[in-house]
Order: C-alpha cells, then sequence, then structure tokens
C-alpha cells in the first residue's frame, strides 16, 4: 500500500513538472519570442515595398534644371514561377546585354524576387519597377556647387558636398510604402493592398544665373590655360543681399560619373580649401584702422621712404619702389607693404584680432553648400610683432575664397556682415519658402565703407590695375598675390 502510494506521487509530481515545462515553454514563445514569431509571419504572409519619393529639382534662377530626375526601368523575376530558366537567360540576355550564364544563376535563387538590371530606358523597359536616375543636364558646369547622389553604406540613394548633401533631406522626401498580402506560395494577392503615400522632395531655385556661372567658368577656364595654373576660384556675390550669382572653380569632376573623380575632386574650393589672400587683404585692415579713426586717407605714412625692419625681419614693396610721405590713399594705390606696417602699428594685436571676430575670419561663413572649412589664424597668445606686419598685407594667415569675399563683401554693403547663401527658394508643393537676406552683424560705420569704396575706385583708375576698367562703369577694386 505504501509503495503505491509512492508510485501515484512520483507520476502526480511528473506530471506537474511537466505542466510546468509546457507552461514555460508556451510562455516563452507566445511572450519572449512573441515579437520574432510576429515578425517571421508577417514576411510570410505580407511584403512592404517602398515607394519612390521623387528627389527635388535644383534650378538655376531662370528655371532651367541643374539637376533633376530621369526615369529609368527596373527589371525583376520571381525565379519560383519560371520553369525554364536557360530559356529566358538566353532570351533576355542580347536585351539587357547580360551573358546568360549571370541571368540564369540569378534565376535559379530560392527567392520570389530577384532583380535582373536596373537603371533601364524607356525604349528597353519589358514585372518593372519605376525608379528614378539623378541627372544633371549642364555635366560639370556648378558641379562643386551641385554636389552628387551616390549611395550610402546600406545602399540608399543620397546627397554627397554642395547643395545634394546640404539640403540632402528636403530634396529626398520621405518614400511611400505599399503593403501587400501574400498567399501561401508567397504570391501578392493584388486586391487586399495598403499604402503610405509619399511626400515628394521638395525643389530648390538657386539665385545663380546661368549665364552668369556660365562666363565665369568660361573666363576661369581661359585664364588657367593662359597662365598655365593649376587651379582657381570666381565667386560673385549680390552686395546687398549675400546671394550668390556665381561659383566656379577648376578642376571639375563630373556628377553624372563622380565614380570615375577621386574624392579631392569633390570638395569645392571655394569652401574646402585656404589659401593666403595677399594683398587683397589690404582693404579689411586699412577699413579697421579707419573705422577706429586712427588714420583717415589723407594721413601720411611716416615709414615708407624704404624697407622696414622688424625683429631682425624686413619687409619691403613687391615691386622696390617706395614713395615716402604716401597718403594712406597712395598706400591702397600702390598696394604698398610698408603702408600696411604703419597701419597695423597703430592698430597693434588687439585691434587686429578685434575686426578680425567681427569679419568673421575666425568662424564658418554659414553658406548653405555642405563641405566648409574655416581658415586658419593661429591663437592670439603666439603672435609676435613680425606675425602683426605680415598680417596686415594678407600673409601668414589663411582664409577660404568664400570667407575672404564674405569679409571684402562689408564694404559694398555699408559694413554689414552679411550670410552667404545659393538657394533663394524652396518649393514645397505648392508653397514657396523664401530665403531672405541674414544680417550678422555690423562691422564699420557706413562713413568708413564710402571712404574706402572710394579709395578703391582710386587703385583702379590710377594704380597697376587699369586693365580691369570698363568704360562707363566705375569698378572698385584690389589684386592681391601671396
Amino acid at each position: 500500500m505504501k509503495f503505491k502510494s509512492v508510485r501515484l506521487l512520483i507520476v502526480f509530481f511528473t506530471f506537474i513538472a511537466l505542466y510546468v515545462i509546457v507552461i514555460g515553454r508556451l510562455f516563452y514563445f507566445q511572450v519572449v519570442l512573441a515579437q520574432v514569431f510576429r515578425d517571421v509571419g508577417k514576411s510570410q504572409s505580407s511584403d512592404v515595398l517602398e515607394l519612390d519619393s521623387g528627389r527635388g529639382d535644383i534650378v538655376f534662377s531662370d528655371g532651367f534644371p541643374l539637376s533633376t530626375n530621369k526615369t529609368t526601368y527596373l527589371l525583376y523575376a520571381n525565379p519560383k514561377v519560371i520553369k525554364d530558366r536557360l530559356e529566358h537567360a538566353e532570351k533576355l540576355s542580347p536585351i539587357l546585354e547580360i551573358d546568360p550564364a549571370t541571368i540564369s544563376a540569378r534565376l535559379k535563387q530560392d527567392l520570389f524576387w530577384v532583380k535582373l538590371k536596373d537603371k533601364i530606358d524607356e525604349p528597353t523597359k519589358v514585372g518593372f519597377q519605376k525608379q528614378d536616375l539623378r541627372y544633371y543636364p549642364e555635366a560639370s558646369m556648378s558641379a562643386h556647387v551641385v554636389g552628387f547622389v551616390g549611395k550610402n553604406d546600406q545602399g540608399e540613394a543620397r546627397g554627397y558636398f554642395g547643395l545634394e548633401g546640404f539640403y540632402n533631406k528636403q530634396l529626398m522626401g520621405r518614400p511611400g510604402r505599399r503593403y501587400l498580402i501574400k498567399d501561401a506560395l508567397g504570391n501578392p494577392i493584388l486586391t487586399d493592398i495598403r499604402e503610405e503615400e509619399t511626400i515628394e522632395g521638395r525643389d530648390l531655385i538657386l539665385g545663380i544665373d546661368r549665364s552668369v556661372q556660365f562666363y565665369a567658368e568660361k573666363r576661369l577656364k581661359n585664364g588657367l590655360e593662359k597662365y598655365e595654373a593649376e587651379g582657381g576660384t570666381i565667386i560673385v556675390m549680390e552686395s546687398k543681399t549675400g546671394k550668390i550669382l556665381a561659383m566656379a572653380s577648376y578642376p571639375q569632376f563630373n556628377p553624372q560619373a563622380y565614380n570615375d573623380f577621386d574624392y579631392n575632386s569633390y570638395k569645392n574650393p571655394a569652401l574646402s580649401n585656404v589659401f593666403e589672400p595677399g594683398s587683397t587683404f589690404k582693404v579689411l585692415v586699412m577699413a579697421a584702422a579707419i573705422d577706429r579713426d586712427l588714420v583717415k586717407p589723407d594721413t601720411k605714412c611716416s615709414v615708407c621712404g624704404g624697407p622696414v625692419s622688424i625683429g631682425g625681419y624686413t619687409i619691403k614693396t613687391w615691386n622696390d619702389k617706395y614713395y615716402e610721405n604716401s597718403t594712406m590713399t597712395d598706400v591702397i594705390k600702390h598696394s604698398d607693404n610698408t603702408g600696411m606696417v604703419f597701419i597695423s602699428q597703430k592698430l597693434g594685436l588687439n585691434g587686429l584680432i578685434e575686426y578680425f571676430e567681427k569679419l568673421g575670419l575666425m568662424e564658418l561663413t554659414g553658406i548653405d553648400l555642405q563641405g566648409e572649412v574655416i581658415g586658419e589664424i593661429r591663437p592670439r597668445d603666439s603672435w609676435y610683432p613680425i606675425d602683426v606686419a605680415t598680417a596686415s598685407f594678407g600673409q601668414g594667415i589663411s582664409l577660404t575664397p568664400i570667407q575672404l569675399i564674405t569679409a571684402v563683401n562689408t564694404i559694398p554693403s555699408g559694413g554689414y556682415l552679411l550670410q552667404p547663401y545659393v538657394v533663394s527658394q524652396i518649393i514645397d508643393g505648392n508653397r514657396t519658402i523664401e530665403i531672405k537676406s541674414k544680417v550678422k552683424r555690423q562691422v564699420f560705420d557706413s562713413k568708413t565703407t564710402k571712404l574706402l569704396t572710394w579709395m578703391m575706385v582710386n587703385a583702379i583708375e590710377n594704380g597697376e590695375s587699369k586693365w580691369v576698367k570698363i568704360p562707363g562703369h566705375e569698378i572698385a577694386g584690389k589684386t592681391g598675390t601671396a
């Protein structure tokens, strides 16, 4: 009797243990792994197709496209419904210009969907899935401004460099999704479809004038060939607003075939390369001294009669010509280094750095292009007297071309530092977003800028830059060689 009771207890607890194990396994599968099995179930009974949102266009100020989309097609196949794979491969090979063995290998995969070829044009198209291919009608024209569309690590299209990179999220929009219910064999049940609407990418209207851009690129290319230079940059800015009307740099690359060029070709020299501004910088240092009322246009230079010695170094003029008792107007006209040393001694290091900061030379300009860098100006505690002297005529410091033109633009703008910008309008469906001019700060008094403008006009009319004169127009300018 006692023996039977023990056996009953063993059986009872065995059933209890099995019950606990079953309950535990059910809990594990239904709770712990619930999301995993839910995802597996969805993948077996449903599918999601991503619908291209259509990347926004980038157009010149006259509406001509600089970057747009070209419709192509992607040919796909369902290997599970193709019986004679070799026959299909041989028929498609001459049309797609792909080896039959390659097509046959793809059709042997145990999948419901395989890509046979993408970027197929309209006449060739033969299930097709529409896809947009980024297209650049102007090829290399404005390549550094526009950038290009490439693939990220996940194989997704995204913009790199220039406008394509800076405005990538706005241009790409949001892709839609089509949810399909599949049968047991994996075939879509077309009558049961749900869609999420796509949000089209926004279009960008540039302030760049196509005619000015074309002329700038033509003149730059001719100049480089004439003087056998390695590269160069031209920037045309609207002085009252900071809007970029043209931005050209050589060497260029073709955004349509960006893979054929090395990485350094993609960078825009106008905002990614630094250089010594040389004598073009003199007008800014002169403006700082006049703005502080340290000198006037007719103030005479007391050290301009010959070379100037500072800390064991000798500073000369660019042509070894000296003009004793030159006025500040003459210093700009003759591009006199010794006259700028005179200015630097009056401004001092603190005055120089103060205006460097006001002019935005130690910060990004904020232009709406990807890839901008900051120029190189040494820390305040590492300057020597010779550094202050050479900086006054643009040596020993480095700026980007966009930093320089933005700073010099404070003179024609009436003393205001404006943020440069390329895009003037963003089109979002039926809504137009106007990009307005942005004033960062006032750097110079308007009286200072009027005096500097007159001094720069005088430099063109009577100095070494008479070759830039245009009949019927007054040109204010300053040459410079580092």
